[in-house]
């Protein structure tokens, strides 16, 4: 499971994201669009779920895009090409439904942009017309605006500051595109206000609406029940039953409350390892 490349794709903003290409020929074979897989990046690290953004089955390597956020992700941003990870298990959770279903929106936002880029490419590759949306605070944390490009028939850029195409959201023109053609799907992947917009927005068109959702995981094999969603009032596991559910169905209230849990205790982790690194410094210096 060693790096093969790590690549800085944008830190502006107090935002880090970061691109790490990884050895897993069985993962390579097998990853399907929509799937992911759960990494640790040494014995002690916390296991974290990220999406298989690419894949070469020849070179047997995965690419993941991860936002370094917390102390863990962080801890995985720290590792250059040339170090190995602690833990690498996949893919998981069920792969995206590619058919062709003819007219279909995608809607990416922030870090769930990487998500979409495979779904898309395989869309598009079976003839469904490809229309995505992708949004991010601003320009310079926008990522995979080429490769999306490439395989979609319509796209669109917003950007919260209004630094580059068009100021606004990624729900603004979801509603204007609904308006005014027919669609048969729309699949959405990013921040949950923002996915929880788009299901509010294509319910009102009865556009059938695919969201997959980005619980929290701890053990992502469905042992720890820690990633429970309820959808249809039914309870749910995002890790084994999902990560992709009908949005419409999604009891969005309780998600945004169950993602929260832990907002507090990683704010107080990420202050005790910037004391620690100061007092480091201070002591080398």
């Amino acid at each position: 499971m060693k790096i093969i490349e790590k690549k800085t794709l944008s830190d502006v903003s107090g935002i880090k994201l970061t691109q790490i290409e990884v050895a897993s020929p069985n993962i390579a074979k097998k990853a399907q669009p929509g799937q992911f897989i759960v990494l640790m990046a040494t014995e002690k690290g916390e296991r974290i779920p990220l999406t298989v953004v690419k894949k070469n089955k020849e070179a047997g390597t995965i690419t993941i895009i991860l936002q370094e956020a917390g102390f863990s992700t962080k801890l995985i941003g720290s590792l250059n090409a040339g170090d190995s990870l602690y833990a690498l298990t996949g893919p998981l959770g069920h792969a995206t439904e590619i058919k062709n279903f003819g007219r279909v929106i995608l809607v990416g936002g922030g870090v769930g942009i990487a998500e979409i880029y495979p779904v898309a490419k395989s869309l598009k590759e079976i003839g469904n017309h490809v229309t995505t949306i992708i949004g991010a605070r601003t320009k310079e944390v926008l990522i995979l605006e080429e490769e999306l490009k490439s395989t979609s028939d319509d796209f669109f850029i917003t950007t919260d500051d209004g630094s580059y195409e068009r100021k606004g959201f990624t729900t603004d023109v979801l509603k204007e595109l609904l308006s005014k053609d027919k669609y048969n799907v729309v699949y959405a992947v990013g921040p949950i206000p923002m996915m929880e917009r788009v299901s509010y927005v294509s319910k009102e068109f009865n556009v059938h609406t695919l969201a997959s959702l980005n619980a929290l995981m701890v053990d992502g094999t469905g042992m720890c029940g820690c990633c429970r969603v309820t959808v249809d009032g039914k309870t749910k596991f995002a890790c084994i039953d999902g990560p992709e559910f009908d949005a419409h169905l999604v009891d969005w209230d309780e998600l945004k409350k169950r993602n929260s849990v832990y907002t507090d205790k990683e704010k107080h982790i990420c202050k005790l390892e910037e004391a620690t690194k100061n007092a480091k410094n201070s002591k080398d210096s």
